[in-house]
This record gives structure tokens, C-alpha cells and sequence, in this order.
């Protein structure tokens, strides 16, 4: 059974210039999920899918390849992640290898660990199921969330929770933005990772999670970082 994972790297960022490889904590972020799914000793072929000369060399040097340079049209701002992981296991079904257990890594994931991909592939063939990400639940009960409307005035989105204990309130939890494994056939036909009766969570702690969008979060995960990482 061949496992394969693909980093889905493109080099038009628009919001944090050249955000894959620009530099987090002493390297390029996509380091940090290279070496991971490197370390967690769970793959037959690691590759980066990237549109850019720059992000392949840096994938070259922390020892994994970019075999194909990604088309344009897979390479734009409505581009999806599931089209960008089925045109790979496409080209890698067409040149080198049959990929039957498939794990999306993202570029910036710099929380990412060797063993939650180890448990996350062992989760999905425990589960037999389609689809395993790793989620983390949300700080404040979402239930409580308020809109600010135009006139200025505060409005709660669920006013039926207002007087409900936040103890009492179902937890909620969100995509942990890391990595998401999946059957290729999954993959190949697209079928949804959050609405999917197939899909199951691999829980982390919210410490271990930052999403990075903009140069506020990148700051945020940056000092977080180092301090997680203080006295290692």
C-alpha cells in the first residue's frame, strides 16, 4: 500500500509575500513540514506541488522533490486544495507511483509533529474510513458569538444560548489547518472532508494550532513557537 504525501506550495501569496518559504524561527516555513513528514517515517514519496522555481529548490534542499512544475490554472486564488492533490496523484498515478493512502500537508504548519501524522494514518485505517484531520476546539463557546451590525449595535448570533451555562453548550471545534489524510480515491473524486459522515477528527490541543494568514498570526505563531520551544 503506497502513502504518499503532497505539500501544495504555490508561489503567489498575497497577503504574506513568498509566505512558503519565507523565513519562521531559522528557516523556511515549508521546512517545518517537510521534516516532519520526513521524520514520521510514514511515506513511500514526498513531494512538494508548487508553480514556483524558488519554492522547488528550497523543497530540493530539505531532501524532498517538486517533480512536476504545477499548471497555472491549479495555481490561482480559486484553485482548491482537493484540485491541487488530484492533479498530483494524477501525474504521480501517470509517472512514478500508484499513491492508495494520501496525506496533504500544508506549507506553513510549523506546529506540525511527526507523531500526530503517525496518528493520523493510523486513525484512518483503524476507522476505514475516508478522510482524518487533526481539529481543536475553540476557546470561547461559539454559541456566545455576537455580530456587530451596521449601525454599530451588537446582535448574538444564537440569542436562544443567552441564558444557557457556556458549561452546558456542546463543544465546538475547528480545522487545525495542519494536514489532512485521505484514501486517493477520496481525493480523486473530491468527496467533502467536512461534510462527510466518513471523515473523523484527530484531536490537539489549542496551544499546538495557528493558523497563518496574515503577518499578525505569523507574529503571533513565531512567539508562540519559542516558547514552546524554550527549554528544548
Amino acid at each position: 500500500m503506497n502513502k504518499v504525501a503532497i505539500i501544495p506550495a504555490r508561489g503567489g501569496s498575497k497577503r504574506i509575500k513568498q509566505k512558503n518559504i519565507k523565513f519562521f524561527c531559522g528557516k523556511e516555513i515549508i521546512a517545518w513540514s517537510i521534516e516532519a513528514a520526513i521524520e514520521s517515517r510514514c511515506f513511500d514519496r514526498i513531494i512538494v506541488s508548487t508553480d514556483d522555481e524558488k519554492i522547488a529548490r528550497v523543497a530540493k534542499k530539505y531532501g524532498v522533490d517538486a517533480p512536476f512544475k504545477r499548471p497555472a490554472a491549479l495555481s490561482d486564488d480559486f484553485s482548491t486544495t482537493s484540485d491541487v492533490v488530484a492533479h498530483s496523484i494524477e501525474w504521480l498515478t501517470a509517472n512514478e507511483i500508484e499513491p492508495n493512502l494520501v496525506c496533504c500537508i500544508y506549507a506553513t504548519a510549523p506546529f506540525i509533529e511527526p507523531k500526530d501524522i503517525l496518528n493520523g494514518l493510523n486513525l484512518l485505517m483503524k476507522k476505514q474510513c475516508d478522510y482524518v484531520f487533526p481539529v481543536t476546539n475553540y476557546p470561547f463557546p461559539i454559541q456566545r458569538a455576537v455580530m456587530i451590525e451596521e449601525n454599530g449595535n451588537v446582535k448574538m448570533f444564537d440569542p436562544e444560548n443567552y441564558l444557557i451555562r457556556s458549561q452546558d453548550l456542546i463543544p465546538s471545534f475547528h480545522d487545525a489547518g495542519q494536514f489532512y489524510w485521505g484514501t486517493a480515491e477520496s481525493w480523486t473524486y473530491q468527496k467533502s472532508i467536512f461534510s462527510n459522515s466518513k471523515s473523523f477528527p484527530l484531536i490537539l490541543p489549542s496551544y499546538r494550532v495557528q493558523d497563518i494568514d496574515n503577518l499578525d498570526d505569523w507574529k503571533r505563531a513565531e512567539i508562540l513557537y519559542k516558547a514552546l520551544n524554550s527549554k528544548k
